[in-house]
């Protein structure tokens, strides 16, 4: 770019390009390094750069087990435009990994890995990967505890679009079939991992009930991360019985809320139910049994009324079962094979975007705070 152009000029250029362009100008000058490395080039990138929308689905491949990613444009070339992301080495130490989601183009997975040279007994750590497929960077995060027998672990992930700080939240829970033999109950503990200060801190305050058990189905809109979750109430006459609910965190003033659902979603079997993202809008996701059919009722919420859920549309199948994975622009008009087989309970469906997140991060970095 010639010399003639003022810099502030090159800078508005500079943001209109594709993030892989941008890791190569990096090279050209130590000006145009400095200026692209800069935090506040990197918050900024995503308001100035206008970007064709995509969706990422993460499967296990059912021949060798392999996991895979593809990636699909958001729009209605939708199944003709996807192309494969390649897979971060640090995804590839884990085991029993899952997708816990995707926000603001970064994806978080999570695993055990076990450490060379360890006795058996203290070889297995957790971990979670942060994951930019469109600058190929990838963050190892070390997930503090020892898993034990009777306790869970669940994680959150989004990124505060406020500061731009990709965030983990962990909640170690007691397991809900445990809990109802034992008649045990515990109350939540709940840490948190922010990638700018590279540590985990404990939430001591506004705590959820500790009768409340939060699921792995989850999303992320705007400032919030939703979890699916229900409460375990004690019947009369000792047994139980469960009221659905969803789980909110707010990521800049680090509080729990709950959402409460209609009287047709809060008492039927929570294992009917899950949660996604339609049109930028909270989704509950029912699936019932209708004339020997699968059914797949959508609920969204409405913004203008609170905790009102309105349902959306309809999903019928002939066959056996149906579980929706997530939902594209024109998901409600149209029903496309795209051809992906994949394990049983394996998939994910993600929204994605390029974006320079990670850029500023050493590459496959590991931080804990774990005794050795």
């Amino acid at each position: 770019m010639s010399d003639n152009i003022p810099y502030e000029i090159q800078a508005e250029i500079i943001k209109r390009h594709p993030a892989k362009s941008l890791v190569e100008f990096r090279s050209v000058s130590k000006q145009w390094k400095s200026l692209i490395d800069s935090r506040e080039f990197l918050v900024a990138y995503n308001i100035y750069h206008n970007q064709t929308q995509r969706l990422i689905v993460w499967y296990e491949y059912p021949v060798d087990t392999e996991e895979k990613y593809v990636s699909f444009i958001d729009d209605e070339t939708f199944a003709k435009q996807g192309f494969a992301v390649t897979v971060p080495v640090l995804a590839k130490v884990l085991n029993d990994s899952r997708v816990v989601g995707s926000s603001q183009g970064l994806l978080c997975l999570y695993g055990y890995y076990r450490v060379p040279g360890h006795s058996r007994h203290n070889s297995v750590r957790e971990m979670a990967v942060l994951w930019n497929p469109s600058i190929r960077k990838s963050v190892g995060v070390a997930v503090p505890g020892v898993l034990r027998w009777g306790l869970e672990t669940i994680l959150g992930f989004g990124v505060c679009p406020i500061r731009s700080d990709p965030m983990i939240v962990k909640i170690t829970q007691v397991n809900v079939n445990w809990e109802m033999r034992s008649r045990v109950s515990v109350p939540w503990v709940v840490e948190v991992f922010t990638l700018s200060k590279g540590s985990w801190r404990i939430l001591s305050s506004n705590l959820p009930n500790k009768s409340i058990k939060i699921t792995w189905s989850q999303v992320v809109i705007d400032r919030f991360i939703y979890w699916f979750a229900f409460d375990k109430l004690v019947a009369a006459d000792g047994g139980f019985s469960t009221k659905n609910m969803i789980m909110s965190f707010d990521m800049t003033a680090e509080e729990f809320r709950v959402v409460d659902l209609p009287e047709n979603l809060a008492n039927q079997s929570y294992m009917n139910l899950s949660i996604s993202k339609v049109w930028e809008s909270l989704a509950v996701v029912e699936y019932a049994t209708n004339m020997m059919n699968q059914v797949c009722n959508v609920w969204v919420r409405d913004h203008g009324v609170q905790n009102l859920f309105k349902k959306l549309f309809t999903i019928n199948a002939s066959y056996a079962s149906i579980r929706s994975l997530g939902f594209t622009k024109s998901a409600w008009d149209t029903s496309t094979n795209i051809g992906i087989s994949g394990n049983y309970g394996s998939f994910f469906v993600g929204s994605y975007m390029e974006t320079l997140l990670l850029l500023d991060q050493l590459d496959c970095s590991v931080y804990s705070n774990i005794d050795n």
